[in-house]
């Protein structure tokens, strides 16, 4: 859910932010939970638990807006709504050459006290021309 949100608004954001490359994952983490949260979901998460090998984080949102107007009937407990906003990390960063994985940690609407996204870089995807255009 939310990948190809992604994909479409990464341009979006590369437009309206003037933002550069990042040379790393702390600096992209910084983009995303600064920029990127701030300007479409009007909020800044806390970037928090940083893995020893840098290459995972979490994001913790104390009010999550996706979830704001949203009760999840009783037959449908189970529904990890939030894992739109994984699908979107997943396809904007995808879009950027960084193979993501994204889950969801906590969630407000599971009943805990705050939204946490943890992201894991899995790889920096290289470019590649299409067959028979070198």
């Amino acid at each position: 859910m939310g990948y190809n949100i992604g994909v479409r608004i990464i341009e979006d954001f590369l437009a309206r932010t003037n933002v550069g490359r990042c040379h790393d994952f702390r600096e992209t983490a910084d983009v995303i939970s600064k920029n990127a949260f701030k300007l479409y979901l009007g909020v800044t998460p806390i970037v928090t638990n940083w893995s020893p090998a840098g290459d995972e984080f979490s994001l913790q949102l104390d009010s999550n807006p996706l979830a704001e107007f949203v009760e999840l009937p009783d037959n449908h407990t189970g529904l990890s709504y939030s894992s739109l906003l994984c699908g979107v990390l997943r396809g904007a960063l995808e879009m950027v050459q960084m193979a993501v994985d994204v889950r969801i940690v906590q969630d407000t609407l599971q009943g805990d006290l705050q939204t946490e996204l943890r992201l894991r870089f899995l790889r920096r995807i290289e470019e590649s021309m299409p067959a028979g255009e070198e």
